[in-house]
């Protein structure tokens, strides 16, 4: 996707400096700053505060830090402990597990010497299958969007409600829930976009309206609870939502607030669905609420907002009371019964065990 008239994507390995670099989304939308991941360090700190996010940057960011730490110790004790150290950044994502899973196989068999070399050619090509993976998922899910574009009358919008952000920024390129959008875009078809604040980070109003912004895709920022209101009145269309971890039987869980709009979807007639790449299916989970962990995190999230003041600095505000009692949990459990259908590289499926095995016989448990 475009930044001005630059194409990026979210993380990539530079040729002439040999490091690997990434846009810094903590500072999005005020500033756009790349910096560079050069240690593991840098690593850690970049998935666990949340430089990089969205479940398949997380998997790909991780893949390069194990190459990154292949340069400085190969050894296996090392690559056993970098991958538990990177593990345990963010519990929730599969697309983490996968991807250090993914760097263990191939790594472990290999002498020390070739490791460093074997890692960066592994890590780049989980960048490039996520890229047509999400590609994929675009040219797949646009069809939806066509099926609702011909019931419209003419100079009418689809409209779209998304949440979080699931889109170029949450993956190496195109997204998950925004490659539709894009696709839809490119072939003439008018979409409007109902973009969801996403408390407590912000990352619809940070992230998903500048993307939109960036792209010059017609979209309104709203605040979460808006959705409900805006479906009773005949104001959405389609639901589209990314996911972090979806269970082998269709549960999928995203960002916090992604049920309550399946919810509302669900009591409007409104379609719902999810958009991933396999890499986000857990197939060893069937029930998402009681087996996905979900992460709790730092209170300041939920107590303070980043805010551009009126001399143009960015600041951090207190919306609270001091000392106010937090709970934070990051992600919730959508039942796969309030899912329309996953969009996926392969294909629209039913969120249901038998859906993704249709889909996935390879991956379905017997």
């Amino acid at each position: 996707m475009n930044v001005g008239n630059q194409h990026y994507r979210s993380i990539w390995f530079d040729e002439q400096s040999s490091q690997v670099k990434i846009i810094d989304q903590r500072w999005l939308p005020h500033q756009f700053l790349v910096v560079d991941l050069d240690n593991l360090d840098a690593f850690v700190a970049a998935i666990g505060d949340m430089w990089v996010r969205g479940a398949p940057l997380i998997g790909a960011t991780a893949a390069y830090g194990i190459y990154v730490q292949m340069i400085d110790n190969p050894s296996n004790k090392s690559l056993e402990q970098t991958c538990d150290l990177l593990l345990a950044t963010r519990p929730t994502a599969v697309n983490l597990r996968w991807a250090l899973g993914e760097m263990r196989t191939l790594l472990t068999p290999l002498p020390d010497h070739e490791r460093a070399k074997a890692a960066l050619a592994r890590a780049r090509q989980i960048c490039e299958q996520d890229v047509e993976c999400n590609r994929m998922i675009g040219v797949h899910g646009v069809e939806l969007i066509k099926k609702i574009a011909a019931t419209k009358s003419h100079g009418e919008a689809v409209n779209i409600l998304t949440h979080c952000n699931a889109g170029w920024l949450a993956t190496v390129d195109w997204g998950t829930a925004t490659s539709p959008l894009y696709h839809a875009v490119q072939q003439n078809i008018d979409v409007h976009v109902y973009v969801d604040e996403t408390r407590p980070r912000n990352q619809g109003a940070h992230l998903t309206a500048w993307e939109l912004a960036q792209q010059d895709i017609s979209h309104q920022l709203i605040v979460d609870n808006a959705g409900g209101h805006l479906m009773q009145h005949g104001a959405i269309d389609l639901v589209i939502t990314g996911t972090d971890r979806t269970t082998g039987s269709g549960d999928v869980c995203n960002k916090i607030g992604t049920y309550l709009k399946a919810l509302a979807a669900h009591d409007n007639n409104i379609p719902f669905y999810v958009a991933l790449p396999s890499t986000t299916i857990d197939w060893t989970l069937s029930d998402g609420i009681a087996q996905i962990p979900i992460e709790e995190r730092d209170p300041l999230e939920v107590t303070k907002v980043w805010r551009k003041l009126n001399d143009g600095e960015v600041a951090q505000v207190q919306i609270c009371p001091d000392n106010t009692p937090v709970a934070n949990p990051a992600f919730d459990v959508t039942p796969a019964r309030l899912v329309t259908g996953l969009i996926t590289e392969r294909g629209v499926c039913d969120a249901s065990t038998q859906g993704l095995a249709q889909l996935f016989p390879e991956c379905a448990k017997d």
